[in-house]
């Protein structure tokens, strides 16, 4: 039976759509041609996007039969998830009647991307930027008249969010824009940023002063609409009970080896394994200077990468190491990557968030302690070499649109691939005579290991805050100010159980080609093969490289 469309054909259309009504994203993914537009969060918006998605999902349903290629039957079943995913999260999840950090977040993201990427000039750029501001108080009314009821932590954590915004537009949106040398533009900028600023700081105080202290909302999605999440958006078919078990499982064995360890490290030294852990943890950078140990150690990487033949380094543009923008702070590190699309190699961004000279001395300390060198090369191997930025180094030459877009990428390929590159820098003898790199390598584990777990209870059933709090603390032994920024991350971001979840599939699956090629396996050729086959979940990277889906988690 043939289908009524070429699949090509559907994913080309379906991708020109999202990038239209996702504009921030299309600018992610390298495509400039909405740059001048913020999303439309209006309810009219939202039902007219809805009745796109069901009409999507029945011309999906019409494209199946033998004129689907081999690649095309892995990838159809992407597609369909991918549609189904957007209408159970606008369905069922409803984060833009939730949850006003996804307006606060939209805006500091569709901001940020046009000031740090030199993409085109800096005037063009500017006038692209113009047209967002002067958009702002329209998609914060769309925030007023939408947000109904949310959970007390999301009204917090877009406070936070927007007051960083409005602080970005202020200083650092002038600075980015210092090439510019037209006054009209300079003049109408000033004008849309006082009036964008003025809306940002208007909704900020009413989300504090009158949404706040009335929010009884639950963060949680409940067992069905969390499991279905994994499943539409990630591949996962695993029931939150079972997501338990293995988190469970292999938090204990990571404790185990973590302590063993310490324990080796300190030598004749008798001390709790916790003790030595603290000790190594106050070997940190000197304030302010944490980004300039990340170049060193960026650097190191990348070297030891190339001469060990870990996996192939592509030639692209250089990566620039800073501080985080203000607006964005609520991350310990992150990179900003351009686009697959983009037309040229363009620089990418690693950040790293120095300690704020307005916290109280303790909690500057925290902060260091959670940086310390141990921390921070696994950090650093997370972000940059082999992690994310050398992963989408490798994405660009991709083929397939589909798995070329960072709109299909699974958080548990993206994120599983990262966290696996500080196991696989150690087990492949980086700094073997560093007891304190490995003991921050495991470290970082079970702090993705703890996600997983207070994730699950978050959204499944009664687990607080406060009890997610003290399972960071005890379980990932983290600095209470981190331990609670982890766990109320969880509250607005459940994705971020798949981190360990990622690591765990890409585990298996190396073995299971490793045991399937026997002699042929080649672990520098598996690491390409893998990256080079782009985005898309576990059970279709098997499916690529061993011809069936199997079992993806176990």
């Amino acid at each position: 039976m043939h289908s009524s469309e070429p699949l090509p054909h559907f994913v080309e259309h379906y991708l020109a759509y999202l990038r239209e009504i996702a504009p921030t994203y299309a600018f992610f993914d390298g495509v400039h041609t909405h740059d001048d537009l913020l999303e439309d969060y209006s309810r009219s918006a939202i039902d007219a996007h809805l009745r796109e998605m069901g009409s999507f999902e029945r011309r999906l349903g019409a494209i199946y039969g033998d004129a689907l290629t081999p690649t095309q039957k892995i990838e159809r079943p992407i597609v369909e998830a991918h549609v189904r995913a957007r209408i159970h999260d606008l369905e069922q999840v409803r984060g833009w009647e939730r949850n006003p950090h996804l307006y606060a977040d939209t805006i500091a993201l569709s901001l940020a991307g046009q000031v740090l990427f030199n993409y085109a000039p800096a005037a063009e750029r500017a006038r692209r930027i113009l047209s967002k501001l002067r958009q702002v108080p329209r998609l914060l009314q769309s925030a007023r008249d939408n947000i109904k009821d949310p959970p007390a932590i999301f009204v917090k954590t877009a406070v936070e969010t927007l007051r960083g915004v409005r602080s970005f537009i202020d200083r650092d949106l002038p600075r980015g824009l210092a090439q510019v040398d037209d006054l009209s533009i300079l003049g109408d900028l000033a004008d849309a940023s006082t009036e964008a600023g003025q809306a940002i700081s208007a909704y900020a105080d009413y989300l504090e002063t009158e949404v706040g202290p009335k929010a009884r909302g639950t963060f949680r999605l409940g067992k069905e609409r969390f499991a279905a999440k994994l499943l539409l958006e990630e591949g996962i078919d695993v029931p939150p009970a079972k997501l338990l078990e293995f988190g469970t499982r292999e938090l204990a064995a990571v404790q185990e080896e973590f302590k063993a360890v310490a324990k080796k490290a300190g030598g004749k030294d008798n001390r709790d394994p916790l003790e030595i852990w603290k000790s190594f943890k106050e070997q940190h950078p000197e304030p302010g200077r944490l980004v300039e140990t990340a170049r060193a150690q960026v650097a190191e990487l990348e070297a030891y990468v190339r001469k060990h033949k870990i996996v192939s380094v592509p030639d692209g543009a250089p990566l620039a190491i800073a501080a985080t923008p203000p607006f964005y702070r609520w991350t310990f590190a992150s990179l900003w990557m351009p686009g697959p699309f983009e037309a040229r190699p363009l620089g990418a961004h690693f950040y790293i968030t120095e300690a704020d000279p307005t916290w109280s001395p303790e909690r500057q300390r925290e902060h260091q302690r959670d940086f310390c060198h141990a921390t921070l090369w696994s950090i650093s191997m997370h972000e940059a070499y082999p992690g994310h930025f050398l992963h989408l180094q490798h994405v660009r030459g991709v083929e397939s649109t589909l798995r070329k877009s960072l709109l299909f990428a699974p958080m548990s390929f993206v994120e599983g691939w990262a966290h696996y590159a500080e196991h696989l820098m150690v087990e492949q003898g980086f700094a073997k005579k560093d007891p304190a790199l490995r003991l921050g390598q495991l470290a970082e584990s079970l702090i993705r290991l703890t996600r997983l777990i207070v994730g699950v209870r978050l959204h499944t059933e009664d687990l607080s805050v406060e009890q997610g709090v003290r399972m960071f603390r005890d379980e990932a032994y983290l600095e209470e100010s981190s331990a609670r920024r982890e766990a109320e991350r969880g509250t607005f971001d459940p994705s971020y159980v798949v981190y360990a979840l990622g690591k765990l599939m890409l585990l298996k699956l190396r073995a299971d080609v490793e045991s399937a090629r026997g002699e042929a396996f080649s672990l520098k050729a598996f690491h390409d093969e893998l990256l080079d086959q782009g985005f898309a979940p576990f059970w279709a990277h098997r499916q690529m490289m061993l011809g069936e889906r199997g079992v993806v988690l176990a």
